[in-house]
């Protein structure tokens, strides 16, 4: 591959002002915010951007994070992208699902600030 690849993370978040501020501290932190509202728009992103990492929650509109995962596993070209769950789902079925459905990790949004998300992050995208 010529040239270095750009980190970049799509976040799939229907909270306007959690999209915002994941946004703004992951671009403080070098890396490029792709952003989508709903399933439907992450998925056409994903496959459109191929980005480095998916920051994915749950409870979203249109499509939930379940499908969203689904239909990622079918798609060879981005079925490997790590993505890690942001979820306020803390239910253990929920994160064994998650999981199963190709999540490399799980966060429930109250036990887990924004910095120690973008920590969590940096262990997936290297520079």
């Amino acid at each position: 591959m010529a040239g270095k690849k750009e980190k970049s993370i799509l976040i799939v978040e229907d909270d306007a002002f959690l999209l915002n501020i994941l946004k703004s501290k992951l671009e403080a932190e070098g890396y490029r915010a792709m952003l989508a509202g709903n399933g439907e728009e992450g998925l056409e992103l994903l496959k459109k951007e191929k980005p480095s990492l998916v920051l994915l929650d749950l409870m979203l509109p249109l499509k939930s994070g379940f499908e969203f995962l689904e239909e990622m596993a079918k798609d060879a070209e981005v079925k490997f992208t790590p993505t890690l769950i942001i979820s306020n789902l803390g239910q253990e079925s929920d994160i064994e699902r998650g999981k199963a459905l190709g999540a490399r990790e799980y966060y429930v949004k109250a036990r887990l600030s924004i910095d120690e998300l973008v920590e969590e992050i940096k262990k997936y995208i290297r520079g």
